[in-house]
């Protein structure tokens, strides 16, 4: 191929050049060969780059006058100002924010670079420093071996001159006569003789053999080897030797190195011996020698391992096993670094007192219509921007008294507490519970009375009703606001803002936006095709895309940050709940999340914190009996019954809640108890465990696959939907009451006196008497007593009157008695009929 894009006078032998007005190109033609001999011109053109006069400003055309830069930069402002909504001075302060922060941000950069231009000189010196002294030990290495090749060099060459040296010829020599051609030979001629052939010479055994400078088996059984050299191989060996005493510091002419050794609460012995850089054999003959048999694999406690390493001449430093979560959560920031924020307000208050319906108000949508049953049954986290543009965010909690934990973890995340409260309801349970999550979060609370509209509404009832739990609200003198409100008809609501704003004014609420994010797990699920799925709430700091987060148990890398609309977002500063999808698992609502540096930080933190969890459930349980009134317990515990359940939900909030509120349920004679309760739907794994335990599973708002279904056909295991925790609950309740031992009460019937007995052959012995009150029932139940002590309890099989068979005899008649399976009758028994009655009982 070749390019002749230079030569632009000569035409191309093919194609054609491209027809413009103006040539701005460098054109050329290119040849192309393919196969079987064909070729190919083709046009290439080359773009020169057209460089464009800026226009200039134009002045007012009507005038003709040319505008000022000043009134442009005054017009280009207002302009601006006028399209965000904003005033001049709020738009030039606004500006200038954002140009110091621009600054800040590029003095932080220049500080970076300068760092790590110091950090990269320093490791550059240190590198230089290394492979000077290696070069030092390589040259003398080197100069070594140099001085041990002469040596055996030199050894080398006297053996050779001893074996060259020329032999003395002891037998004595017969001189001949010269011949007639000497003289010729003498002169200098030469003349042809005669070719005599000579016999091999033979060597004297005393001679030195042709193969003694060699190594050979005899040489070495004889010991003679003061003639042989030294092979090549030796001298690599000998240098591989020297190398690796050099490495290892045998000779012994280097001082040891003394280091710190970082020892933990349990380290096993190649681990201690790998930390002080000693051999591991070593650190065994020690322990040994002090009577302590150990393999390397074996784990030693702090104070063994301290002594070791005191004993081989290192330094300690003891640490903790949780040292691995300081500073996981940093210290508070300055004052310069802090910036107002959002903030934070939890609605709670009693169920079906309009929480979610006035957070609808506020969000101008329809969330309560997507609950089922019209409760809310998980946490919502919402922000809603206000007319004036503040932000406020809204954590929507359930009023049911199995979600106590939620309104607890929404009350310690919160800044602000909005106690609803029904105007035709007054005060309720969960709404004194509310109140106390509150006060113990020491957030402040303002009182929305709800459903004004209602007939019968009376809120001045609510407020003196409140005034039993301490709460004073601004119409009898206290601190706590007050507003009635109308989520139906969304009146009032205007109020409610601006009390939340002058509240949030009053708490100067504020965080440091420019550090790592912060913050509490709000609430976690698994979602169908994403994985773990975690609504988190940053308190300080910003949450971007490939942070790395740490949350309880669960760690991964922010793949998503989603707001409560779905829209992708790509960071999310302080007071936004923001859902993030990539951690490896739903971490427990409540806990507290932050961002760390690297992979190998969160997996130090989370395998710690499993670690602790499964001593934790191990301590909890004991195995052993330490004393015989446990022993009687655990026997007594043994006639529990028991329901074991299965329970999955959507998400893991409400997972926890329905098995607090389960095992709440029973008593001392049945109980109910949640094997699993995770988030995510039903799976095959699922279906296992319960037919392991023979346990029916629990289905809140999630359904199950169909392999999961089929399993379940075939193993035989109950899955069982809900929606409403109510009715879970009820369901759940009728089951441990139908396990209950029903109650039997007595009803007392009659007495009746033995006046004779009598034995008949077939029926063995009967008692004739007479029934002196009440009446006595055959079949009923019998209490034979004698002198007023109860001697026998059974039944009634035989009521006669005299030889008629009958059902009942009333007071004042005679009749004849059997009982069942019992004949010690005595003259004088008094007998005493009675019924019993099931009566079923109730939790």
């Amino acid at each position: 191929m070749s390019d002749d894009a230079n030569d632009t006078d000569k035409p191309a032998s093919s194609g054609r050049k491209p027809l413009t007005l103006k040539r701005n190109v460098a054109a050329g033609t290119v040849k192309q060969s393919f196969s079987r001999g064909r070729t190919k011109f083709v046009v290439v053109e080359k773009k020169r780059k057209r460089v464009l006069g800026k226009a200039a400003p134009e002045g007012n055309e009507a005038t003709g006058e040319a505008a000022t830069p000043e009134a442009e930069v005054k017009s280009d402002t207002a302009a601006k100002a006028r399209a965000l909504g904003l005033s001049e001075a709020e738009f030039l302060a606004r500006e200038a924010a954002v140009e110091k922060a621009k600054a800040e941000a590029a003095s932080r950069e220049e500080r970076t670079r300068i760092e790590a231009a110091e950090r990269a000189k320093r490791e550059q010196e240190e590198k230089d420093q290394l492979i000077a002294e290696r070069k030092k030990r390589e040259e003398e290495e080197r100069q070594a071996v140099e001085a041990a090749e002469r040596a055996a060099a030199e050894a080398a060459a006297e053996a050779d001159v001893k074996a060259s040296r020329p032999r003395v010829d002891r037998t004595p020599t017969v001189e001949t006569p010269p011949g007639p051609d000497a003289a010729l030979e003498k002169f200098g001629g030469r003349i042809k003789k005669k070719r005599v052939e000579q016999k091999p010479a033979t060597r004297n055994r005393s001679e030195p053999k042709r193969r003694q400078g060699k190594l050979t088996i005899a040489n070495i059984l004889d010991g003679d080897e003061g003639q042989r050299q030294r092979s090549l191989a030796s001298m690599r060996r000998a240098r591989e030797r020297e190398k690796e005493r050099r490495l290892t510091g045998g000779a012994g002419d280097r001082d040891k190195v003394m280091r710190e050794v970082v020892v933990p609460e349990s380290i096993t012995v190649q681990e201690l011996a790998n930390r002080m850089t000693e051999r591991a054999r070593d650190v065994v003959q020690f322990l040994m020698k002090e009577g302590d048999m150990k393999r390397p694999e074996d784990v030693l406690d702090a104070d063994t391992a301290e002594l070791i390493v005191e004993e081989f001449g290192h330094r300690v430093r003891r640490v903790a096993e949780s040292d691995v979560e300081e500073g996981f959560l940093d210290e508070d920031d300055t004052e310069e670094s802090l910036q107002p924020r959002s903030p934070v307000v939890t609605i709670m208050g009693h169920v079906d007192h309009g929480k979610t319906s006035l957070l609808d108000a506020l969000r101008s949508t329809d969330v309560a219509a997507g609950e089922a049953g019209g409760i809310t049954q998980h946490i919502g986290a919402y922000q809603v921007k206000l007319k004036s543009g503040d932000k406020i965010t809204f954590l929507d909690t359930p009023g049911h008294a199995a979600f106590s934990s939620m309104r607890l973890r929404g009350a310690q995340a919160t800044d602000i507490v909005v106690l609803v409260v029904a105007a035709d309801d007054s005060v309720m349970p969960q709404t004194i519970e509310a109140i106390s999550h509150a006060k113990a979060a020491g957030a402040p609370i303002i009182v929305a009375v709800n459903k004004m509209d209602k007939e019968g509404a009376n809120s001045t009832k609510v407020l003196n009703d409140l005034l039993q739990y301490e709460v004073l609200t601004e119409s009898v003198g206290g601190d706590v606001q007050a507003i009635e409100v109308s989520a139906l008809k969304k009146t009032g609501l205007d109020d409610l803002v601006e009390a939340i704003t002058l509240q949030a004014e009053v708490l100067e609420l504020q965080a440091n936006p420019d550090r790592e994010a912060e913050g509490v797990v709000v609430e976690s699920q698994i979602a169908k095709g994403r994985g773990p799925v975690a609504t988190l709430l940053v308190k300080r700091g910003t949450l971007k895309r490939s942070d790395i987060v740490v949350a309880g148990t669960a760690w991964g890398k922010v793949r998503a940050l989603m707001d409560e609309r779905g829209q992708q977002l790509k960071e999310a500063g302080p007071s936004l709940p923001v859902e993030i999808l990539g951690l490896n698992g739903a971490p427990e609502p409540g806990e507290p999340f932050a961002v760390v540096e690297n992979e190998a930080r969160a997996r130090e933190i989370t395998e710690y914190r499993e670690r602790r969890s499964r001593q934790s459930d191990a301590g909890s349980s004991p195995s052993a009996v330490a004393s015989l009134e446990q022993m009687m317990a655990s026997l007594q515990e043994k006639n529990i019954s028991e329901v074991t359940l299965v329970v999955k939900a959507d998400v893991q909030g409400s997972a926890e809640a329905i098995k607090q509120a389960v095992e709440k349920l029973g008593n001392e004679e049945v109980r109910a108890r949640v094997i699993q309760s995770t988030a995510g739907g039903i799976t095959e794994s699922d279906i296992l465990l319960a037919r392991s335990s023979n346990s029916p599973v629990i289905g809140f708002n999630v359904r199950a696959s169909k392999q999961a279904r089929e399993l379940a056909e075939r193993e035989g295991v109950e899955i069982r939907y809900y929606a409403i925790i109510y009715d879970l609950l009820d369901d759940i309740k009728a089951v441990l009451e139908g396990m209950l031992a029903p109650e039997l009460r007595e009803t007392f019937l009659g007495n009746a006196e033995a006046l004779e007995i009598f034995n008949i052959s077939k029926l063995g012995k009967i008692a004739g008497g007479r029934v002196t009150e009440g009446v006595v029932r055959r079949g009923s139940k019998v209490r034979l007593l004698r002198d007023d002590v109860v001697i026998h309890e059974g039944e009634l099989s035989t009521l006669r009157r005299f030889k008629d068979e009958v059902k009942e005899v009333n007071a004042g008649q005679e009749c004849g008695m059997g009982f069942l399976n019992y004949h010690d009758l005595q003259k004088g028994d008094r007998i005493e009929c009675f019924d019993v009655t099931e009566i079923e009982r109730k939790l």
